[in-house]
């Protein structure tokens, strides 16, 4: 699923070394403290960062977004494949179980160098709400981008092509053709349905889980741990809840990543480019949506700002 996500002491500061205790490791500090007074004056150089264009740690934590995001495609590109492949009658638990798993390791892994967001998603959403600069989260999200690429070209390469073709290298599908009674047939779900399920299911995975590492208050008392297990908790049950209650077989479940599903589309290509934009305007909206809800909210309700 970017820097760390919970609030802690970190060696670098996105605006080259201002403050040393930050809501998301290796990311910059919000433009206000808690107590709403300005620590900075607001220019336009500063919200949008170009300082951080040539900052070393920016790259360098780019670099955690682009190997992170690459093993998250292979990795869930992987079990998305060997969940249908292996006889069991709830493949979808399986699945939803071990993405999990994934997600929460790889976040694990990622937030003391970057924040841990490998998904533009997290990256969005962090930008709206002032937590990073509009510089950092487009090197972020152009990393995760190719990662995820090389994360699917690494698939393709030890993967045979009929599971290739068979399951569209673990790709986000809507729909497939598959053979019928009286020729091929296209099965899935209906473009809008997977439209809305892609904006909800955002939504709900800003809400229930990133909102706790963007809260400083929820995420000491939760620690990095809580909050990467959480993140990863809702993902799986979120993946679970789209696959089973649509019940429809072509439909990869909501991406919830628009990297993730980029990455298998560009090297597979065929109908995972069907209705693609899904996957990217879904998400956008969602994470529009969760700015409205932020700032909908009584400022001593939460603390974003350290």
């Amino acid at each position: 699923m970017e820097p760390s996500l919970v609030a802690v002491q970190d060696e670098e500061s996105g605006y080259g070394g201002q403050s040393k205790v930050q809501p998301f490791a290796s990311t910059p500090e919000p433009l206000l403290n808690n107590r709403g007074s300005k620590q900075n004056p607001v220019t336009l150089s500063r919200l949008l960062g170009l300082d951080e264009l040539v900052s070393f740690s920016t790259w360098r934590a780019s670099v955690a977004e682009l190997l992170g995001t690459g093993v998250l495609v292979f990795a869930m590109d992987t079990i998305v494949i060997s969940s249908y492949e292996t006889e069991t009658k709830t493949p979808n638990l399986i699945m939803a179980t071990l993405i999990s798993i994934t997600v929460a390791i790889l976040l694990l892994a990622t937030s003391p160098i970057s924040g841990g967001h490998i998904n533009p998603v997290i990256t969005i959403a962090a930008v709206l709400t002032g937590l990073i600069s509009l510089s950092r989260a487009t090197v972020y999200i152009l990393a995760q981008c190719v990662g995820a690429i090389l994360g699917a070209l690494a698939l393709k390469a030890v993967v045979s092509s009929t599971i290739e073709q068979t399951f569209s290298l673990g790709g986000c599908t809507i729909n497939i053709i598959a053979p019928g009674p009286h020729g091929p047939i296209e099965i899935g779900l209906g473009t809008s349905q997977a439209f809305w399920l892609e904006i909800f299911c955002t939504f709900m995975f800003l809400f229930s889980s990133i909102w706790m590492a963007f809260d400083r208050r929820q995420a000491e008392a939760l620690g990095r741990v809580g909050v990467c297990s959480i993140i990863g908790l809702v993902v799986g049950l979120l993946v679970f809840i789209s696959t089973t209650v649509t019940a429809s077989k072509g439909y990869a479940g909501v991406g919830m990543n628009p990297a993730r599903c980029l990455g298998p589309a560009l090297v597979r290509g065929g109908h995972l480019w069907n209705s693609h934009w899904v996957f990217w305007v879904g998400p956008v909206i969602a994470c529009g949506a969760f700015y409205l809800y932020i700032k909908a909210i009584p400022h001593k309700h939460y603390d974003v700002d350290g």
